[in-house]
């Protein structure tokens, strides 16, 4: 199995380049259909794995076996990685070794069933109904002085806020989204979602009518020639507005740090809480999996116990 000594050094160390026997190159273009991050991810996990097993001995896929892989989370365990980390190489780990079976590369998957630690279960932060009145109505219209331009910045705020509330967005799916994709009069939003899946989201009419605000009133004013004219979201210099930009408004908007995805979070969270069916849910968060969604059934539980005890006579 190779120098199991040469093995004890960090697999997040500068290492030469994998040789050509893992094909990473190729696992990473049959991974097309993910997103540029998550193949990033995965590739960087692989490269670490690989450079890793070469120290001891170990070249190509067809020489690991289950064994090796079990010792190389326990290292990973050791050197004080986060489980979420590791257990996200341990998905990188499954799936290469899955494409690998099927282009017969090797004989047998040493990674079928591999468990890994899983990830600490913190849950999501839910937003009060009094945050998230703090975030869509600001008490303080930054607009007061009667300028053009931060009238302009506070719908196009107004707006985004409450379409990631009003719909679940992700951020990501929030900044990419065109205007082709909104349907203002039947309050419907289409957005592409991760693997390039598109789904149809309904949004309330707050929602829509800050959002005809904003295109009607603001857009303009933020605009510059080179604005790409699709976008539905522009920052202060006119071009489409980036995940960095919605974090900045919720930090000007929210007295309290708050992550973006704290909204999509709330916004599961409150359809559970006011009896909406999981499979529901999962399909306006555009979760492929309803595993991913029914972490917001615990979130929901949390809640229903503190309001239980903080109301039952006997509790």
């Amino acid at each position: 199995m190779g120098d199991v000594s040469a093995l004890e050094s960090d697999p997040g160390a500068a290492g030469a380049e994998p040789s050509v026997a893992w094909d990473i190159d190729g696992f990473e273009r049959a991974f097309g259909g993910r997103s540029a991050a998550t193949r990033r991810a995965y590739r960087s996990d692989l490269v670490a794995f690989a450079d890793w097993a070469a120290r001891g001995g170990i070249e190509d896929p067809g020489h690991v076996d289950r064994m090796l892989l079990r010792r190389y989370l326990a290292f990973l365990a050791t050197r004080r990685y986060a489980r979420a980390s590791v257990a996200r190489k341990a998905a990188a780990l499954r799936s290469y070794f899955l494409w690998c079976r099927r282009r017969g590369l090797i004989e047998s998957d040493p990674a079928r069933a591999l468990s890994a630690p899983k990830a600490n279960g913190r849950l999501p932060r839910v937003l009060s109904h009094k945050e998230l009145d703090g975030l869509l109505e600001p008490s303080t219209p930054t607009a007061a002085s009667g300028d053009a331009k931060e009238l302009a910045t506070e719908l196009r705020d107004t707006a985004a806020l409450e379409l990631l509330y009003a719909a679940g967005l992700r951020v990501a799916e929030l900044c990419g989204l065109d205007r082709g994709g909104l349907d203002l009069t039947a309050r419907i939003v289409t957005v592409t979602g991760k693997g390039n899946k598109e789904r149809q989201v309904p949004i309330h009419d707050r929602a829509a009518d800050a959002l005809g605000q904003w295109m009607q009133r603001g857009w303009s004013e933020l605009a510059r020639n080179h604005s790409p004219i699709e976008a539905v979201f522009l920052n202060q210099a006119g071009n489409r507005m980036g995940p960095r930009d919605v974090r900045r408004i919720i930090d000007r908007r929210s007295p309290v740090p708050t992550h973006p995805h704290a909204l999509r979070h709330s916004f599961a969270t409150h359809l559970l809480d006011g009896g909406a069916d999981l499979r529901v849910v999962q399909e306006l968060l555009g979760h492929s999996s309803l595993q991913t969604t029914q972490v917001y059934t615990h979130v929901s539980k949390e809640r229903l116990v503190s309001v239980y005890k903080g109301t039952h006579p006997r509790a």
